[in-house]
């Protein structure tokens, strides 16, 4: 992901998140907690503890005394924060003293056979999951895309779908789309200017694509992911427990949020959490695959490549708006099961009782910010933003528009709840039970569908009553 559209969301995030100090690993895409490592609790965190007081002399920027903090009310993640260095003190000093932390614990790591200690990452819709561009008014009489279905039949009982993300905008209900969606309210809609805010409307989009394409499911929202869709990998694990948890472990869970870490390791504050899952056989996982435009493993959506969780987990790509390849902004790889339609798809975000205003945060770009040679959502539409109006790629005034309903959105966030919804659909349809037979099933009957990866063909699906679309200007 270049440098311009990182930052700029990294500082999104760090505003939302104001009193917790944030580093960045700019090699491997993520954020971080500063000054603090994150590490199993019990004994794995005393002796963690104790390894990093008897290399102090050795760690540049280490605090003089480490500091174990719970995780969270209760500690439901299983893990808990090792402060070693001062987070408050100089930047470079906190993030060479958790390098080196790290460094001096790999030892112990390796003689005891088991990974102890990580970074404590930002698990977020942003600046390294999704949406891969902000919000598009739909054009005036544009329906969503994809269109709703028709149910074969209606199940006596529905498939229950659990969406972990941002919650509701407050006027969902007045979409007839969105009639039999319930859950959380978004805390943090709009700004102290009446403008709605980056990211919001990210749940009820994903909510409006599940209900299109699986009518009659049975579709919880959490809004678990506060107003920029970040939260600390100490926490992660616990929100996603207590809303599994609360929602009865249902069917499905559609989370489009995660974060790289840099390697194929996983996240040691989902272990509680991934435990849990595979002791919970009829609860499948689909994750997004996340929008940095490369092959780095995404958690959690990545687990779906470890033998352990493969059936637990559905790891989902986007497609651009043909539908032919994938879009620019998807990550790929063999980690990544499979790939759907993510490009310019349309669905309710707000405005059903009044347009509701907004202003670009970011600018578009003149060339695809990922190396892409077709007219992708890095392009188009062209427009400026306050997040970039302070450097030279974007002199011009923020564009300001309103949305009175539907938007258009790009984003593994919204092919992941796609997919979620064709799975409902087929168990709602072969009166299925076990969503991750549903899901063998369902891949096995689509096996000849297939798209254009990175020079290699891979798994697609593209639900019935999807349409093709291109860019505004092959639209104009």
């Amino acid at each position: 992901m270049p440098a311009r559209r990182f930052h700029e969301q990294c500082e999104q995030v760090r505003r939302s998140m104001p009193d917790v100090p944030l580093a960045v690993d700019e090699s491997g895409g993520f954020l971080y907690e500063r000054g603090h490592l994150l590490v199993r609790d019990g004994e794995d965190a005393h002796l963690v503890a104790d390894t990093v007081r008897g290399r102090l002399g050795e760690i540049p920027g280490a605090a003089g005394r480490e500091r174990i903090g719970p995780a969270g009310p209760g500690n439901r993640s299983g893990v808990v924060r090792i402060r070693v260095a001062e987070p408050a003190g100089a930047a470079e000093d906190a993030d060479h003293a958790v390098a080196g932390a790290l460094r001096a614990v790999r030892a112990v790591e390796a003689r005891a056979g088991r990974r102890m200690a990580s970074r404590n990452h930002v698990i977020s819709v942003t600046p390294n999951a999704c949406p891969g561009d902000e919000p598009v008014p739909a054009p005036p009489g544009e329906g969503p895309n994809p269109a709703p279905a028709e149910p074969a039949h209606h199940p006596d009982a529905p498939v229950g779908v659990l969406v972990v993300d941002t919650g509701l905008t407050g006027d969902h209900a007045r979409c007839p789309l969105l009639a039999r969606v319930r859950g959380d309210l978004e805390t943090a809609e709009r700004d102290a200017d009446g403008l709605l805010r980056q990211y919001a409307g990210h749940g009820t989009f994903i909510a409006g694509v599940l209900a299109a394409v699986a009518p009659h499911t049975d579709i919880t929202v959490s809004n678990a992911l506060n107003e920029a869709g970040a939260v600390l990998e100490s926490e992660f694990g616990g929100i996603l427990l207590d809303a599994a948890e609360q929602a009865g472990w249902p069917a499905l869970i559609s989370l489009s949020a995660g974060t790289s870490t840099g390697g194929d390791e996983g996240l040691l504050g989902l272990e509680r959490f991934m435990a849990e899952l595979l002791d919970h056989p009829g609860t499948l996982l689909v994750a997004a695959a996340g929008n940095n435009g490369n092959d780095i493993p995404f958690f959690p959506a990545a687990y779906a490549a470890k033998s352990r969780y493969a059936k637990a987990v559905l790891s989902v790509g986007a497609l651009r708006g043909d539908g032919e390849g994938h879009a620019c902004f998807s990550n790929h790889g063999r980690w990544v099961d499979v790939y759907a339609p993510g490009e310019r798809l349309t669905g309710p975000l707000t405005g059903f009782d009044a347009p509701v205003p907004y202003v670009y945060q970011h600018s578009s770009y003149d060339e695809c910010r990922h190396g892409g040679d077709y007219s992708c959502t890095c392009r188009f539409p062209a427009h400026s933003g306050l997040l970039s109006a302070d450097g030279t790629a974007s002199p011009a005034e923020p564009e300001r528009v309103e949305f009175t309903g539907y938007a258009r959105w790009s984003g593994t966030s919204f092919a992941t709840p796609l997919v979620a919804a064709m799975i409902a659909a087929h168990m709602a349809a072969h009166k299925e039970t076990d969503p991750r037979r549903a899901r063998r099933d369902l891949l096995a009957a689509h096996r000849k569908e297939t798209a254009e990866v990175r020079g290699r063909r891979a798994p697609a699906l593209r639900p019935p009553t999807w349409r093709p679309v291109g860019s505004p200007a092959e639209q104009a």
